[in-house]
């Protein structure tokens, strides 16, 4: 028997009944009902999608011959499910009494949700009233119903351990090999603590994987001379393999000059104009490629996401992170959109992507709605948010909404802990390949060290 809309009767659902075991009587009579199953095949009509399965708590009140089941519109939310296929109830008796388990998704709903549950006996009054044909059911069953989250977590700190750990192996090997120790120097204008725990977090960094550290601490008074000395100094010193100016710089002085002073060999953050040019242009490869970005890229690589023909979002335009992010998935063959400030329909068109990376750096701007089911989220944003029950009366959460986008994506960073921990072991990546190429390791070939693959002096040349 096959129907063309699941909306069962109430005289097939009795027909589940009594092919189950169960058995109805008039008055106060018990009704047992064994775990009743049936096979429900390919639903909007698509054999393909048979698979899924799905089980949901049941309240049933009361069932007229005209009625559905009650808990068809919730399962299938606003849409009719037009054109699915009810199996026989001809299962062999063993198939019948297996649980009723099926996993739907609403083409209308704004979520993806997995919801799971275990069908158990139950015991219903079945009271045929003298007043109304119509049966009257009553059902007492202690279902929990759990939400399930559908996304994978994507552990950027599993990850960048994993690149550490290559990344010592690999500066064991330089130095057992030619005598070099990669070295990295971070120049700090200022007294801002957040600026000064990101130095440090470098510092410890470098320590744990066996590169050197340098720094330069300078007062916030410092002119645009002084620090232009110290980058002198480091461009022409060769324990340096790579330079970092710490960011923001105090508003007297000028960013642009500064960073363009460091030597493009060791401009291990990216930036250098040149760098961003070579990017940005096809059949060019950059020395360095800025670190969050890079560690954005490199968490999808690892996860094997798929980004060749995609549609990809950036959302926010920086130089840091956006726009760089745009042309790394560009380079990859993605389809590109970016959203700023000046965005007409962002949600339309950040419901569109396949993959999408938000740095706008505003607190949970991106809602579950934003987000097209099975969508990849890579979340940059690390914004701190009032909360009493914190002892530092803060928290840190990104820019995406991480209790709605994880019911509908297929995978997310969450916050702290994605891409966060990535962009330290990009720099580390960036210095040890700067110490490879300045240093001839390897004979020029191209040997992969925790994601950055070493040019030639050739390719060095052609900038």
């Amino acid at each position: 028997m096959q129907v063309e809309s699941w909306i069962p009767s109430s005289s097939y659902i009795l027909k589940l009944i009594r092919a189950a075991g169960g058995s109805l009587g008039n008055g106060n009579k018990k009704l047992k009902l064994a775990r009743v199953s049936a096979a429900v095949l390919s639903p909007l009509g698509n054999p393909s999608r048979a698979s899924h399965l799905f089980s949901l708590p049941v309240s049933i009140k009361t069932l007229t011959p005209e009625s559905s089941f009650p808990f068809v519109s919730s399962v299938f939310g606003r849409r009719n499910m037009a054109s699915s296929v009810l199996s026989d109830c001809s299962l062999p008796a063993p198939a019948r009494l297996l649980p009723f388990q099926r996993s739907v998704q609403s083409r209308t709903s704004q979520f993806q949700r997995s919801v799971s549950f275990a069908w158990r006996p139950l015991s219903l009054s079945a009271i045929r009233s003298t007043a109304s044909p119509h049966w009257s059911l009553s059902a007492s069953a202690s279902v929990a119903v759990t939400t399930e989250t559908s996304a994978k977590v994507i552990d950027g700190k599993a990850v960048a351990k994993q690149i550490k750990d290559e990344i010592a192996g690999e500066i064991v090997r330089m130095k057992d090999g030619i005598g070099i120790v990669p070295g990295l120097a971070v120049i700090l204008v200022g007294s801002r603590k957040d600026s000064q725990t990101y130095v440090r977090n470098k510092k410890k960094a470098c320590e744990a994987v066996g590169i050197k550290s340098y720094e330069a601490n300078l007062p916030e008074d410092s002119t645009e001379e002084e620090v232009l000395k110290h980058i002198a100094c480091f461009n022409d010193d060769p324990s340096v393999h790579g330079i970092l100016v710490q960011l923001p710089l105090p508003r007297h002085m000028n960013e642009e000059k500064i960073l363009n002073a460091i030597g493009l060999e060791k401009d291990v953050d990216g930036f250098h104009p040149l760098n961003i040019g070579r990017l940005s242009m096809q059949g060019r490869d950059p020395l360095f490629v800025p670190c969050t970005p890079k560690g954005c890229m490199e968490l999808l690589h690892r996860y094997g996401v798929e980004i060749k023909g995609k549609r990809a979002v950036v959302i926010g335009r920086s130089n840091i992170v956006g726009m760089p992010a745009a042309l790394l998935l560009q380079k990859a063959n993605a389809t590109i959109s970016m959203v700023h400030s000046y965005t007409k329909n962002p949600v339309e068109i950040t419901r569109q992507a396949d993959i999408i990376i938000s740095a706008a750096g505003v607190a949970n701007l991106v809602r579950g709605s934003w987000i097209k089911p099975g969508a990849v989220v890579i979340d940059v944003g690390i914004n701190p948010v009032d909360d009493a029950q914190s002892p530092r009366g803060y928290r840190l959460v990104g820019d995406v909404c991480y209790e709605e986008a994880c019911k509908v994506a297929s995978a997310i960073t969450p916050v702290p802990g994605g891409v966060g921990p990535m962009t330290i072991a990009m720099l580390l990546s960036n210095t040890l390949s700067s110490a490879k190429r300045i240093h001839d390791f390897n004979n020029h070939k191209k040997a992969y060290a925790g994601c950055m693959y070493i040019l030639s002096p050739e390719a060095l040349s052609t900038i």
